[in-house]
């Protein structure tokens, strides 16, 4: 896909980035959406408004985070760090994602551990565990 297919995603660029740079050569693509499989699992171990708990397919997830952008905006994310495991099949990445809730200008500041499965140079399975409770303070 071109930059151009990925301008609805705008809000979430910092996160995408910040994946696509922990992956490094372990994946093939330029973008995040073009290191996942077409069949790939992504589960969230939170409760989050207007989240599912897991979503099938690279078309359910990106439908997603098109909506992500309509209510949190990034600007950054830092504290990265990668543990690659099992030859590199597994990645499990630590990281915080910075932004602001839209809605009302509040500061957005997360923290994340996402374990990554990789078959044939993509994500096959994403499994992420988020600090919920920053989420709430944010949103409320």
């Amino acid at each position: 896909m071109s930059n151009a297919d990925y301008a609805a995603f705008e809000a979430s660029r910092p996160y995408f980035e910040m994946v696509r740079g922990a992956l490094g050569d372990l994946v093939d693509g330029d973008h995040f959406f073009d290191v996942v499989a077409e069949d790939v699992i992504y589960e969230v171990l939170y409760d989050f408004p207007g989240w599912p708990r897991a979503l099938r397919g690279r078309a359910d997830l990106m439908a997603q985070f098109r909506g992500y952008g309509d209510h949190i905006k990034l600007h950054s994310t830092s504290h990265l760090l990668v543990h690659k495991t099992d030859n590199g099949k597994v990645v499990v990445i630590e990281y915080e994602v910075h932004g602001a809730v839209l809605s009302t200008s509040a500061e957005y500041n997360n923290r994340f551990a996402s374990f990554i499965t990789l078959e044939r140079r993509k994500i096959s399975y994403w499994r992420d565990y988020m600090d919920s409770l920053a989420a709430w303070n944010a949103l409320t």
